[in-house]
């Protein structure tokens, strides 16, 4: 309990205790008029206070906020803990975040420290649902082929999930095929309200959770405070240390109103994702407030909170209120924990009251009567585009693809011939918790594909069409309403639950389709129900994508392409009435019964046993990653930065898709080459994300994207860059290899909101294991500044208004960055940028620039002068043995 034992209280007779706040010293902002975010963080460090990282002034820290005390506007150094209740993981990052706790356990060994003591401290659980691929579509035996074909590829690492299942505490693993990890945890894992014994009494207090998938924040719908870390963090988490950070900026996000019939949470959380993204809250913490939220459904608030990581959020937290005790109720939340949930919200100022206006650092105001029918796209989930300019929105991102200069190609099929062109669909997937959570519009989609049967009309045969719901929910109430067999009709089976298509795993087009593509040199389109659409992550072949609720999909896939408009959906009150028919508390718990169980497949599963995992050298799924190896029980001096290269040079938006992809792995590529030599058939590949339990193979997948834009890359589009001096164009993972071999440091150039995306802890480590020491960026997302933190890599920043280009620095320079190893946090660091020629000889005076240290508290100095989160914690452990 630590130093404030005194303000424990009970919740009454045959309740738990709780901490309460009002007992506690008075904070510098009234109670009532305190973020919800601030007071839960109060709770837990009251609760934490004195254990060992949680020190009493951490909590008065807290307490003193106030509008404007974010340490952005203060400049404040001082980190805060976090420690949350729980976390989440899915198998893409989760699966290199269980391969470093085996190997460091090895490690461990090796510094003399009991392996045991890697174990899990807080409960932590991994749904396996980003390693399905839509291989089969538009049969009724996809889901069955294309479940068969996940653990066909993935034995050896389900194998490893098996083992961490048994070897470690508190570590439950959801098997495939039961849905995905934040519809899970919404529907199924959070409870709002945690019970755990303390000091021999039980004690309430606020669920909350982190995870290894940028996603997590959807949790924050529901109340509990969730969001993303690095799989590095997480690691930490784990193993009981909290999260440090600086007082966070917290933004108001008031609504209104009412949304207009006709409008779908889709349509809301674009609008939001515009605005919150053009008013700017990277990195902040933002709620939701104002009377507007109760109009608001529970799965709509979950869709905004889904997509945070789209703006730019740490998380988005909904208040709790009776719409929340609701949707415990029908998702099928016992009666005790739902009225634990309300004591417990009402006595501690967490329950919604109308009127209430708490203070923030800013407010971003919306109206929902003034959110209309829309997409985003074709590039980035913050271009919003209103429904009746989709058209427009695809000539004016394409236009040399417009009207007139429209390409167009034969494809053929079984059916015959048929002409392709630009901006036809070529892939309309319903995917993705982000949609496939929320009844309304999944009931909406089922209306309007039930229309489109009456009336005889098909999909076009080049349309790749597929849905992959986040739980075996959605297709129970599909069922019940009639609904699941229209959408068959269409093509629309069940082709898994998992991510597929939202995180790249659309499967392989149709022969004739990509075969159209690529001799048109066609600009097609992908339509999905899902939260990103960054250029190239749908499908290599696939350039524009367009995010829409799942009767938008339906409707644009039975048009087979963007270049039109559309206006037409489903009443509001048809789709309320059929919701109601279907969707009960039975429904979820029938669903939910065998969670952990699996199926046969499952269950039959071979795994080893033991404390230390048996590594298999001849694995191309897990192997023991390099950077676990060889660590010190004293961190070794931090060298400077002499003569470093340039690896590569970019600018505009470069997301962790870029740098890390998750999708397939070309035969001519690094990786491929390397999984070739291993005596893996190109068939066999599987894609990145699976791949992620072997460093060798990630390091080579590093900046493999096909979309990547490199300024050292003679003018091509891809994963290459030029090496100096001999100017040789080579693979980007082949560049780092040779400088390696040359002794050369590296560094990378970039623009602004570098890492922006998914929460892969691979864009971290394999930037660190193609050598590159630094990143020099305009800005960066919040998760991979951390993650290069905790992988050793030193993330600085261009001051204001300066960038690679208004220093007129070409990236063929030779770099100097002095005295890093004495640098403190968010201080200025002078780097010199010497040009040479091809003979590496000066060819002028050095560029001389100051930057800023990204190093954001003492905390991450620490972190990187141990050269990573991992080394840090073995350290530790080492010392208090």
């Amino acid at each position: 309990m630590g130093d404030h034992f005194s303000a424990r209280r009970s919740l009454g007779a045959g309740l738990p205790d709780r901490i309460a706040l009002e007992l506690l010293p008075q904070p510098a902002t009234p109670w009532g008029q305190l973020p919800l975010v601030l007071k839960i963080l109060i709770e837990g460090a009251a609760r934490r206070s004195g254990d060992g990282f949680v020190q009493p002034e951490d909590l008065h820290a807290y307490l003193a906020w106030r509008p404007g005390a974010a340490a952005s506007a203060t400049g404040d150094e001082r980190e805060v803990p976090f420690s949350p209740a729980r976390v989440v993981l899915q198998d893409f990052t989760g699966v290199p975040a269980v391969v470093d706790l085996a190997a460091l356990r090895n490690a461990a060994t090796e510094l003399g420290i009991d392996p045991h003591r890697i174990n899990p401290q807080v409960p932590a659980d991994l749904v396996i649902d980003h390693s399905v691929q839509v291989d089969r579509w538009a049969t009724r035996e996809a889901l069955e082929q294309n479940v068969a074909k996940e653990y066909e590829r993935n034995t050896e690492r389900y194998q490893l999930l098996r083992w961490a299942q048994g070897a470690f505490g508190k570590f439950r693993v959801v098997p495939p095929g039961a849905g995905i990890v934040h519809q899970v945890n919404l529907e199924n894992l959070a409870t709002v309200v945690r019970v755990e014994e303390v000091d021999g009494t039980p004690l309430a207090f606020p669920d909350s959770c982190v995870g290894t998938d940028s996603h997590t924040t959807m949790i924050s719908g529901l109340g509990v405070l969730g969001f993303g870390v690095g799989g590095i963090e997480a690691e930490a988490v784990l193993l009981g240390e909290p999260l440090f950070s600086p007082i966070p900026t917290i933004v108001g996000l008031r609504l209104t109103g009412r949304l207009p019939a006709g409008t779908t949470a889709t349509d809301l959380v674009l609008t939001v994702t515009e605005r919150l993204r053009a008013h700017g809250v990277v990195g902040a913490y933002v709620e939701a407030f104002g009377d507007g939220l109760a109009t608001i459904s529970l799965a709509d608030r979950a869709t905004i909170a889904n997509m945070s990581p789209e703006f730019g959020a740490t998380t988005t937290l909904f208040p709790i209120d009776e719409i929340t005790l609701d949707y415990l109720r029908t998702t099928g939340r016992s009666g005790e924990s739902v009225a634990l949930v309300e004591t417990y919200a009402r006595a501690q100022g967490l329950w919604r009251t109308a009127g209430a206006e708490p203070l923030y650092d800013a407010i971003v105001h919306i109206d929902l009567g003034g959110v209309v029918p829309s997409l985003a796209g074709p590039r980035r989930p913050q271009d919003r585009v209103d429904l009746p300019n989709l058209g427009a929105s695809f000539a004016t991102a394409y236009p040399d693809r417009a009207g007139a200069d429209a390409h167009h190609a034969t494809a053929t099929s079984t059916n015959g011939d048929y002409e392709l062109h630009d901006g036809a669909v070529a892939i309309a997937a319903i995917t993705s918790c982000t949609n496939t959570s929320n009844p309304s519009v999944m009931i909406a989609a089922g209306l309007l594909a039930q229309r489109a049967v009456a009336r005889g009309m098909q999909v076009p045969t080049w349309v790749k069409t597929s849905l992959a719901p986040g739980s075996k929910v959605v297709t129970a109430y599909l069922e019940r309403a009639g609904l699941l067999a229209p959408l068959e009709t269409l093509g629309f089976n069940v082709a898994g639950y998992g991510c597929t298509t939202c995180i790249g795993n659309s499967g392989p087009l149709d022969t004739g389709v990509s075969a159209a593509i690529e001799s048109g040199d066609l600009t097609v389109a992908a339509v999905l129900s899902g939260n990103r659409n960054f250029e190239g992550r749908i499908h290599p072949s696939v350039r524009a994508a367009y995010l829409a609720s799942p009767p938008l999909v339906v409707a644009l896939a039975l048009a087979g392409r963007v270049t039109l408009d559309l206006t037409q959906e489903p009443s509001d009150d048809e789709i309320g009435t059929a919701v109601a028919a279907a969707a009960d508390a039975s429904l979820y718990r029938s669903s939910y019964k065998d969670l952990f169980a699996g199926d046969a497949r499952w269950q039959n599963l071979a795994s080893p046993t033991g404390e230390t995992y048996a590594w298999d050298a001849s694995s191309t799924y897990v192997s023991r990653p390099a950077f676990t190896e060889g660590i010190s029980p004293e961190p070794q001096p931090i060298a400077d930065i002499a003569g470093a290269r340039a690896l590569l040079m970019l600018s505009g938006s470069v997301t962790t898709d870029h740098i890390s992809p998750a999708g397939s792995i070309r035969i001519d590529s690094p990786a491929g080459r390397w999984l070739i030599e291993h005596g893996v058939a190109a068939g066999d590949f599987n894609s990145y994300g699976a791949r992620r339990g072997h460093d060798e193979v990630m390091m080579r997948g590093t900046f493999a994207n096909i979309r990547l834009r490199n300024a050292l890359a003679g003018g091509k589009e891809g994963p290459v860059t030029r090496h100096h001096p001999s100017g040789e164009i080579l693979a980007v993972a082949d560049a780092a290899t040779r400088y390696q071999s040359e002794g050369c440091d590296l560094i990378i150039l970039a623009g602004k909101e570098y890492g922006s995306g998914s929460s892969r802890d691979w864009a971290a480590k394999g930037t660190r294991m193609l050598g590159v020491r630094a990143v020099i960026a305009q800005s960066y997302e919040r998760i991979h500044r951390s993650n290069l933190i905790g992988m050793g890599v030193l993330p600085i920043q261009f001051l204001a208004g300066e960038s690679a280009e208004t220093l007129g620095l070409t990236g063929t320079e030779r770099f100097d960055i002095a005295s890093i190893g004495s640098c403190t946090a968010r201080s200025e660091i002078r780097i010199s940028a010497q040009p040479v020629d091809n003979t590496d000889a000066p060819t002028g005076p050095a560029k001389e620039f100051s930057a800023l240290v990204r190093l954001d508290g003492p905390n991450e100095v620490n972190t990187y002068r141990n050269g990573g989160i991992m080394p840090a914690v073995l350290r530790r452990m080492a010392k208090s043995s």
